[in-house]
C-alpha cells in the first residue's frame, strides 16, 4: 500500500514539473503552436521587464506558420498580464506592510507614552 502511494507521489512530482510546451502538447496542441506559445511567453516576460525572460520569435516561421504565429501571441499576451500582474500585487503588498509598520509604530509610541505618563 505504502509503495503505490509512494509512487503515486511521485509520478505527481514529475507531472509538476512538466514544461508549459509538454503540457499544452499532453493537452492536444498542435507542436507548432506550443512551440510559439513557449517563445511568445519567453518574449511576453523579457517585455515585462522580467529578468529570466529572453526575446525569442523565429520570424519566418512566425509569417509562414500560422499555428505557430497564434501561440507566440497567446503566449506573449498571457506571460506579459501574468508578469505585470505580479509586479502590480508586490506594490500593493509592499503599500499594506508600510501602512502596518506605521500603524504598529504608532501604537507603541502611544503605550510608550501612557505607561510612562506621571
Amino acid at each position: 500500500m505504502w509503495r503505490c502511494a509512494g509512487w503515486l507521489a511521485v509520478l505527481l512530482l514529475i507531472a509538476g514539473c512538466q514544461s508549459t510546451h509538454d503540457d499544452l502538447l499532453a493537452k492536444g496542441y498542435p507542436p507548432a503552436f506550443a512551440d510559439g506559445f513557449d517563445d511568445g511567453c519567453s518574449s511576453g516576460r523579457q517585455a515585462a521587464g522580467a529578468i529570466s525572460g529572453e526575446f525569442r520569435k523565429n520570424v519566418p516561421r512566425y509569417l509562414k506558420d500560422p499555428l505557430y504565429a497564434e501561440g507566440w501571441s497567446d503566449g506573449f499576451r498571457q506571460c506579459q498580464a501574468m508578469r505585470d500582474n505580479q509586479d502590480s500585487g508586490d506594490g500593493r503588498n509592499s503599500h499594506l506592510q508600510e501602512r502596518d509598520k506605521a500603524w504598529q509604530q504608532q501604537k507603541d509610541q502611544d503605550a510608550a507614552r501612557a505607561y510612562h505618563s506621571p
